[in-house]
């Protein structure tokens, strides 16, 4: 998660875009140069250990859009594939898991 929010705070489309599960991932990723990350908060985390093939990942990124303060929350899910940890998607409201 971590590397992810610096990738999307660095403009660097190819590590978010070899970050995301492939049958989840956009075509490309459009930057908004008015935009910039300025901090993470992780809130809570469950499974993604050494032996997990699943983890959640709740955060809050914080943002300035047009020079006007924001922050965003999400719940979202990494899954192992090939061996490395990747963004699946997010954890809708109702508690489902998106895009199964």
């Amino acid at each position: 998660m971590r590397s992810r929010y610096t990738a999307f705070a660095m403009d660097n489309d190819a590590y978010v875009m070899s970050s995301w599960h492939p049958s989840t991932r956009p075509e490309t990723v459009e930057p908004d140069s008015r935009m910039r990350w300025v901090g993470l908060d992780i809130i809570e985390s469950t499974g993604g250990g050494m032996f997990d093939t699943e983890g959640v990942v709740e955060f809050r990124a914080h943002y300035r859009d047009h020079g006007k303060s924001g922050d965003m929350v999400e719940r979202s899910r990494f899954v192992r594939h090939d061996g490395q940890w990747v963004y699946w998607g997010p954890i809708l409201t109702d508690g489902s898991l998106a895009n199964i």
